[in-house]
C-alpha cells in the first residue's frame, strides 16, 4: 500500500498518526529505504516535551532490539548542543551509510499530528532560527505544532500523550519494515 497523493516531489508519504493505515502506510515507504548500510538518527531531547518525539523513537526502537543502529534516545540524546560532533561519530563509525533521521518539526496547525516521510536531510532547529547541519539521507518528521512568527518557542504547550503516540507509529512503521 502506498500514498500519493498531494505530496510535493520530496515528500514520499504523509499521514496523520492516527489514521487505521499510517503503519501500513509508513512501513511500506521506509521499506524501500532500509539496507545493510542503514543507521536511524533520532534529533531532539528531552527537556522539552514537544522536541522529545525523536529521543522517544530511538528508545523504543534501542528498547525493541532494532536490527540497524539507532542513535538518539531519552538517556543519550542528539540535540543542538552536540549535534555536529555526534553526527562526526556517526559517519567515522558508519562509513557510507544511509541515514534515516527522526526529528519533531512544527507546520501548520491543520497538519499537526501527520508524520512526514521526505527524500531530503532534516535541518534540525530551523522552526526555532538555529542554524544547525542537515541531517540524514531521508528524514522522518512528526509535526507536534503549528509555527507562529510571534512565538519562536510554542512547543511549550504541547501534550505529552501527543508526543508519544506518534513515537510509537513511527518506531512501530520501522519494525514493521524491516519484516517486508
Amino acid at each position: 500500500m502506498s500514498i500519493k497523493k498531494n505530496l510535493d516531489p520530496i515528500t514520499k508519504a504523509k499521514i496523520h498518526y492516527k489514521d487505521r493505515y499510517s503503519i501500513d502506510i509508513l512501513s511500506d515507504n521506509l521499506s524501500k529505504r532500509l539496507n545493510k548500510n542503514t543507521v536511524i538518527v533520532c534529533i531532539g531531547t528531552d527537556r522539552c516535551i514537544g522536541d522529545a518525539l525523536g529521543p522517544l523513537v530511538g528508545t523504543l526502537l534501542a528498547r525493541g532490539k532494532y536490527k540497524y543502529p539507532v542513535y538518539g534516545t531519552l538517556k543519550n540524546p542528539i540535540h543542538a548542543v552536540n549535534l555536529k560532533e555526534e553526527m562526526r561519530k556517526i559517519n567515522s563509525k558508519h562509513r557510507n551509510s544511509d541515514i534515516i533521521a527522526v526529528d519533531a518539526c512544527l507546520g501548520e496547525e491543520k497538519y499537526i499530528g501527520n508524520i512526514q516521510i521526505r527524500h531530503s536531510p532534516i535541518f534540525p532547529g530551523k522552526g526555532v532560527g538555529k542554524n544547525l547541519p542537515s541531517v540524514g539521507d531521508i528524514s522522518i518528521v512528526g509535526i507536534v505544532d503549528k509555527f507562529t512568527f510571534d512565538d519562536f518557542f510554542p512547543i511549550h504547550n504541547i501534550r505529552l500523550n501527543l508526543v508519544m503516540e506518534m513515537a510509537e507509529v513511527i518506531s512501530k512503521s520501522l519494525f514493521r519494515a524491516i519484516s517486508y
